[in-house]
């Protein structure tokens, strides 16, 4: 016969274990997961939390044009680090 434990935890081979590197820093990001240039990323950060601030603060009509504007902003840069360098 076997040991229904056995079974249970055979099915999640991690259980139990602490995965110590996904830490997260009081700001929620995780440790280790910052640029190389964090005080530049923070500067971004803090402009696009005072233009969310602001927007929540809209009528609901203005604030989803607004919030638009700020995704295809968003995806727009998004997509152009992810073209090659020099293309």
């Amino acid at each position: 016969m076997s040991d229904p434990d056995q079974h249970e935890n055979a099915a999640e081979p991690d259980a139990g274990v602490v995965d110590s590197t996904n830490t997260a820093d009081a700001d929620g990001t995780l440790a280790g997961e910052g640029s190389v240039d964090d005080s530049a990323d923070d500067a971004v950060d803090d402009g696009l939390l005072s233009r969310l601030r602001v927007i929540e603060d809209q009528p609901l009509g203005d604030r989803a044009a607004a919030l638009t504007q700020i995704h295809d902003e968003l995806r727009a840069r998004l997509e152009a680090s992810d073209s090659p360098r020099g293309a």
